[in-house]
């Protein structure tokens, strides 16, 4: 554990690429080949389940620590984590663990069949024999909130360099559905003929969007300047749903979202045309609700993201349809290498010959002959129930991760009202002490009502002055929220709107974020509930 809580503090230190790689070169150089392998789950995502209620281990650190609840609870506040917390306020020691990641995380997971008198023990036991790093680290692991600050893309630079083998394919080796009890190091970088799980998916391609530093989007003519001739590009629809990878191999089928959560089981309705695939292909696309042949917003996919038991009743509301971009993997052959055209023109084939054409859809291809003309294309993506537009080389291969260069999103405007802040409260990690999440309302008459969240657009330096006026304007305070002076105004951003009867305003926002701040505008001039719900029209 001294090894693994090392790597993470130094890696947190540090803002530099090379020795952040360098950091985590020395640490698979030093550790058993279990402990690579656990150490490359965490860093991918794979957190040991937890055993033990949260309010539990709070209340066990608050009587370890020897303190009164109420000043544990505001320590908290203003450290802002709850794992760093209670590694602060327990009794320094000078222990040090000589047990391993991998013995440590099997001790959580064996707590799964203790009793709650056990589990104390054995957490008050662990707490005493670990510094005040390892026992961060371990209450991390413990709590489910591990979190680092390195990217997959720098671990598996680092672990290249070591192995030798190239990025992608490593890449490729730890996606998937595999255990790093069972998935042996010596399996993942040996040099040929790796068993390969046949339910792993390939890493996604992501596109860079057109406006990259701003929310202005690009002139036709910038476009032009930047990406040369039209005829070298095709243009898709950017839908909103959940990508996917749809594998069928050896007569079995698989659904893997962006995000590594393997969703077999939660779309039933294409399992049809998966199973009517020839055997050994892959298709990239995005997942959507389909009624009456046209594409429903998010929100009605959402109904079913994250339900344990799809009932007749969601299904019949919310039918879901694939929407095919790529295909990866043909007759059993890797053909990612081959062209954006060539790939396109197999996936066409296999649209063409399923029985299933209702559910396994094919992007549209878009056809212009200027960038003119598609920017003007672009203003109907709403009315598309598309977020803008994809643009992909037609010579492009298809890629590990987000390349500049070869795929590009060009998303429309995003809708926009402005509102005035109501509450706020302390964000986290470095942010911890800094009042940074909030807020915002519109009027509804002359009442303000909640209708957004939003926490990002603004800079360190406007931060600060925020932070300044709401601790010298707090009304009143509930926890860690406090009701704010309704004083300021900021341009809310937002991709899409719905109707929402789980919130006050009737109103949900897909993806707000704050574009401004807007010091000319005093609060009363703050748009109201009523233009939020003409923005539904639209």
């Amino acid at each position: 554990m001294k090894a693994f809580a090392q790597l993470f503090l130094a890696l947190d230190e540090t803002n530099k690429t090379n020795e952040k790689v360098k950091v985590l070169k020395d640490y698979f150089n030093s550790v058993p080949d279990t402990d690579k392998m656990h150490m490359l789950a965490l860093f991918s995502g794979r957190q040991p389940k937890r055993q033990i209620n949260a309010t539990l281990v709070r209340n066990w650190a608050i009587g370890a620590s020897h303190l009164p609840y109420w000043l544990f609870e505001e320590s908290y506040q203003v450290v802002g984590d709850l794992a760093e917390t209670m590694a602060l306020l327990m009794p320094q020691t000078d222990n040090s663990s000589s047990k391993t990641l991998t013995e440590w995380i099997a001790e959580i997971n064996a707590l799964a069949n203790k009793t709650e008198d056990e589990k104390k023990a054995w957490l008050l036991d662990s707490w005493a024999m670990l510094d005040s790093q390892e026992r961060f680290v371990f209450n991390k692991l413990l709590t489910g909130s591990f979190r680092v600050g390195v990217s997959q893309s720098l671990v598996i630079k680092a672990l290249s360099e070591i192995s030798g083998l190239d990025a992608a394919t490593l890449t490729h080796r730890i996606m998937g559905n595999w255990l790093p009890e069972t998935y042996q190091y010596a399996e993942l970088v040996q040099e040929q003929g790796a068993a390969d799980d046949i339910s792993r998916p390939y890493p996604f391609f992501l596109a860079y969007p057109i406006q990259e530093t701003s929310e202005k989007q690009r002139s036709p003519e910038e476009l032009r300047a930047s990406l040369g001739d039209e005829s070298e590009w095709q243009a898709e629809w950017k839908w909103d749903g959940i990508r996917a990878q749809l594998i069928k191999r050896e007569g079995k089928i698989f659904i893997w979202s962006r995000g590594e959560d393997l969703a077999t089981d939660k779309f039933p309705e294409l399992h049809p045309f998966l199973n009517a695939l020839p055997d050994g292909t892959v298709i990239d696309g995005e997942i959507l609700s389909f009624q009456n042949g046209l594409p429903m917003p998010f929100n009605v996919l959402q109904t079913r993201i994250g339900r344990k038991n799809l009932n007749k009743k969601i299904l019949e509301e919310s039918p879901v349809a694939v929407i095919a971009y790529d295909c990866l993997e043909y007759n059993g052959e890797d053909i990612r290498t081959k062209t954006q055209a060539e790939r396109r023109f197999t996936l066409e084939q296999l649209q063409a010959a399923t029985p299933f054409p209702e559910i396994f859809r094919i992007s549209a291809l878009i056809p212009f002959d200027s960038w003119e003309e598609l920017a003007s294309i672009r203003e109907q993506s709403r009315a598309m129930i598309a977020e803008g537009i994809m643009l992909k080389r037609k010579s492009a291969a298809y890629q590990v991760g987000r390349k500049r260069g070869d795929w590009w999103k060009w998303k429309i405007d995003p809708l926009s009202v402005d509102a005035v802040m109501i509450y706020a409260q302390k964000g986290h990690g470095r942010r911890a002490d800094l009042y940074t999440d909030y807020t915002f309302a519109v009027w509804d008459g002359d009442k303000l009502v909640p209708f957004a969240k939003a926490y990002s657009g603004l800079t360190d330096q406007e931060i600060n002055k925020v932070d300044y006026f709401v601790k010298r304007n707090t009304l009143e305070k509930f926890g860690p929220v406090r009701t704010v002076k309704p004083e300021l105004v900021f341009e809310i951003g937002f991709e899409g709107i719905n109707r929402s009867t789980r919130h006050k305003s009737g109103i949900a926002l897909r993806f707000p974020r704050i574009l401004r701040w807007r010091h000319d505008k005093p609060k009363e001039e703050a748009d109201t509930l009523e233009t939020l719900k003409a923005l539904l029209g639209e």
